[in-house]
């Protein structure tokens, strides 16, 4: 099998995924379809919101990559009538480089967000660790979750690194299961704060950045240099399941 075949569902081994891209200007498209074909993807393309909503009813994509800035109506439109029906992971791409536009389309029900201009290495890199997620989620209905030597156990409630338990608070647990349940996907603090201490505390962001840092300790070898918990500036978090990639900060 070819190493850059993805698996989806319903589908045979040697099937390939498939991407939607959404993109007015004409050579930013090409060039995302083109970079994702040399991964083995099968690609449809759209111009416009009114016809992104047409291809993805027709193609039913693995993955969309989306633009915000589209010349019928703004992407998010499309995000919030696409995740009525599909959870299928979607990766905006935007001139939009402003905190607050990430953080929109991230709580819209975006995955990603990938500021223009941008390279095809980081493009491709973001599209197989959401395909990879999209696999796992789909495919593993274990309670079990390993990532190199950190496991977590939902179904005991335990944690371990390196075969060692790792005593966390409930806090703590419930902070990394919901990061590493969504492995490379950014969620941003409003999400994870309603997720752990609802409405009444959602926008205590400060109490959120302590249990990160106290949870950091416990399961990184290196808590200033994170293997698996990623920051996003001003956004949120992300659980890092390629161990290679590595963040800074808190």
């Amino acid at each position: 099998m070819n190493r850059n075949v993805v698996d989806t569902e319903g589908s045979s081994p040697a099937t390939p995924a498939r991407a939607l891209v959404i993109e007015d200007e004409a050579d930013i498209r090409r060039f995302v379809r083109l970079s994702l074909e040399r991964e083995s993807l099968v690609v449809a393309e759209a111009g416009s919101v009114a016809r992104g909503l047409v291809e993805a009813g027709l193609h039913r994509p693995d993955l969309v990559v989306l633009d915000l800035g589209l010349p019928d109506g703004d992407g998010l439109g499309f995000l919030r009538e696409f995740r009525s029906w599909s959870s299928a992971p979607v990766l905006v791409l935007s001139a939009r480089s402003g905190e607050s536009e990430k953080v929109r389309a991230l709580d819209a029900g975006a995955d990603d967000y990938l500021v223009k201009p941008f390279g095809s290495a980081e493009l491709l890199a973001r599209v197989r660790a959401h395909l990879r997620r999209r696999r796992h989620e789909r495919g593993d209905d274990d309670a079990r979750l390993v990532f190199g030597d950190l496991v977590l156990d939902r179904a005991h409630r335990q944690v371990t690194r390196g075969g060692v338990p790792v005593h966390l608070t409930p806090i703590e647990y419930g902070l990394l299961v919901q990061l590493a349940a969504r492995p490379d996907r950014v969620l941003t603090h409003r999400q994870l704060l309603l997720a752990l201490w609802g409405p009444h505390q959602a926008e205590d962001a400060h109490a959120l950045r302590v249990h990160m840092a106290n949870l950091r300790k416990k399961i990184e070898a290196d808590p200033s240099r994170p293997r698996w918990l990623r920051t996003e500036t001003g956004v949120g978090y992300r659980f890092v399941s390629d161990a290679g990639d590595r963040s800074t900060g808190l």
